[in-house]
C-alpha cells in the first residue's frame, strides 16, 4: 500500500491510532504510538524516538533514531472503541537521522541478509510453530503457575478449557490478513500452538511478532495471561518455535529433487549440513535466555544434539514428509523468546555457508537419540547442544559466520548483555538450592 491508500484506510476505517511497531536486539517488541493527527508526517517522514532508552541500540550521545514505516506492514486491529476508534500496526525500520539504515536494528539486518541470498538466486520461506501458555492471574491480575486445565496433545473441551481463547485468537489473526492453518492444545497442561501460513522470510518475521501481541491481548481480555517464556513449569514440556524453512530458485523449491536420495536436492543436503555445522554457534540466539536450557533437556521431546532425521523427533533437524513445493527442514531447537529477526538472520547465513561450502551432513539419524548410549552418540559423530546461556555464548564468540550474521553492532551488544544476564543468575540464591541444602549442611 501507498501512504495515500493507508490514510484513506484509516478515513475508512475509523482508525485512530497507528502503532509503529519495532523490536530491540533481545527480542522485545516496542512501539511509539502516533494519533490521526500525525499519521501523514510519520508516513512521510517517519518518527524520531530516543534510542538511548532501547537496549542494545545507542549511546546517550547519539540518542536520536528514526522509525521509517514499511507500508506493506499496514493492519488494523479488529478491536474498536465506540469513542476511541480503531488502532493500526506498522512494522518500521530504524533508521539514523541522516537515513542511514541503523546497524543494531534487527529487521535490516535480517533483510540484508536476505539480500545476500536473492543474490545468489534463492529466495527463503520460513514457517513458525510458536508454543505458549495460558495461565490465570490472581485477583491483582498478577499471573499465577496455575495452569486454566490438565488437557493434553489435542485434547478437546471440557478438559481444553482454552478452546475459546485460541478461537478469538484465531478470529483476530484472520481479520488482520494471517492465513491460520490450525490450533491446538499442547503436551503440558495451559500449554497451546497455532500455526500460520509458510511465506516468504520478512513476512514471517513480521507476523510472529505480532502474533505474540495478539496471544497476550486475548488472553488477557479472557482473565488469563499467555507467556512465550520456554520452561515455566518444571517437569512438563517446554514451549518451543520450530522453524520449518526453505529455499525457492525462480520460482522453483530448491530442496526438492525427484531423482535425489529421499527426493531431496543437494542444495538440501548442503544447507542442512550448514545448519548442523553452526548451530552450537547460533544456539545462544535461537534460544536467548537462561529459561532457554531448561527446556533444552532429554525427555520432553526438545533437541540437545546435533543431529538430523527424515524421520523421527528427537533430533536438532527433522524433514517432514511433504515433498515438491512443500519440501523444507524443521529446526526444532529454537524457542518463542528469540528475536525472530535475528533466528532467521543466522539460520540463513548457516545454511548459506553450508551450500557454498558444499558441506555434507551425516547420514540421518532413525533411531531415537535419546535413548543412544554415549558410544552409539560418538560413531554417529554426534555432538551436543550448549546446556546453559554460558555455553552457547562461548560457541557464538568461536563462530565466525555467526557473528558476520549479525554483524559487529548487534553481535557485541548482545554478547555484552547476555554476559550480565548469566552473571545475574548464577550469583542469585534460588529455592531449590535452599530446598535442598538449608535444613542438611
Amino acid at each position: 500500500m501507498t501512504g495515500a491508500e493507508i490514510l484513506k484506510v484509516c478515513k475508512e476505517e475509523r482508525v485512530r491510532f497507528i502503532r509503529l511497531q519495532f523490536i530491540d536486539i533481545l527480542g522485545v517488541t516496542k512501539n511509539v504510538e502516533i494519533p490521526e493527527s500525525q499519521f501523514e508526517k510519520a508516513l512521510d517522514q517517519g518518527v524520531i524516538f530516543d534510542g538511548s532508552s532501547i537496549e542494545g541500540f545507542s549511546r546517550i550521545e547519539e540518542a536520536d533514531m528514526v522509525l521509517r514505516p514499511d507500508t506493506g506492514t499496514f493492519r488494523v486491529f479488529p478491536f474498536e472503541h465506540l469513542e476511541r476508534g480503531k488502532v493500526g500496526r506498522l512494522i518500521c525500520d530504524v533508521r539514523h537521522p541522516n537515513g542511514q539504515v541503523f546497524e543494531g536494528c534487527p529487521r535490516s539486518r535480517l533483510k540484508v541478509l536476505l539480500e545476500k541470498a536473492l543474490r545468489q538466486g534463492y529466495t527463503m520461506h520460513v514457517g513458525f510453530e510458536a508454543e505458549f501458555f495460558l495461565f490465570r492471574r490472581d485477583e491483582t491480575g498478577r499471573p499465577m503457575l496455575e495452569t486454566h486445565d490438565s488437557a493434553g496433545y489435542f485434547d478437546l473441551a471440557p478438559v481444553d478449557r482454552g478452546e475459546e481463547a485460541r478461537r478469538d485468537m484465531v478470529n483476530v489473526m484472520e481479520a488482520m490478513g494471517f492465513e491460520v492453518e490450525g490450533a491446538h492444545h499442547e503436551v503440558a497442561p495451559g500449554q497451546h500452538e497455532i500455526d500460520f501460513k509458510f511465506e516468504e522470510a520478512l513476512a514471517a518475521a513480521d507476523d510472529v511478532t505480532t502474533f505474540k501481541l495478539i496471544v497476550r491481548k486475548v488472553a488477557q481480555d479472557h482473565g488469563l495471561h499467555a507467556t512465550f517464556m520456554p520452561k515455566p513449569i518444571f517437569g512438563v514440556a517446554g514451549s518451543g518455535m520450530h522453524t520449518h524453512q526453505c529455499l525457492f530458485q525462480n520460482g522453483q523449491n530448491a530442496f526438492f529433487d525427484p531423482e535425489g536420495e529421499n527426493q531431496l536436492s543437494a542444495t538440501a543436503l548442503h544447507y542442512i549440513a550448514g545448519l548442523l555445522k553452526h548451530a552450537p554457534g547460533f544456539c545462544a540466539i535461537t534460544n536467548p535466555l537462561v529459561n532457554s536450557y531448561k527446556r533444552l533437556v532429554p525427555g520432553f521431546e526438545a533437541p540437545t544434539n546435533v543431529a538430523w532425521s527424515e524421520q523421527n523427533r528427537s533430533p536438532l533437524i527433522r524433514v517432514p514428509a511433504p515433498r515438491e513445493l512443500e519440501t523444507r527442514c524443521e529446526l526444532r531447537m529454537p524457542d518463542p523468546s528469540c528475536n525472530p529477526y535475528l533466528a532467521v538472520a543466522v539460520m540463513l547465513e548457516a545454511g548459506l555457508d553450508g551450500i557454498a561450502r558444499k558441506l555434507t551432513p551425516p547420514p540421518p539419524v532413525s533411531k531415537s537419540v535419546y535413548t543412544m548410549s554415549v558410544r552409539e552418540r560418538r560413531r554417529h559423530k554426534i555432538a551436543d547442544l550448549p546446556s546453559s546461556l554460558n555455553q552457547a555464548v562461548l560457541q557464538l564468540r568461536k563462530d565466525k559466520v555467526i557473528q558476520k550474521a549479525l554483524g559487529d553492532h548487534i553481535y557485541r551488544q548482545f554478547v555484552v548483555s547476555k554476559r550480565q544476564e548469566w552473571a545475574t543468575y548464577v550469583q542469585q540464591i534460588h529455592q531449590w538450592e535452599l530446598d535442598t541444602y538449608l535444613g542438611v549442611f
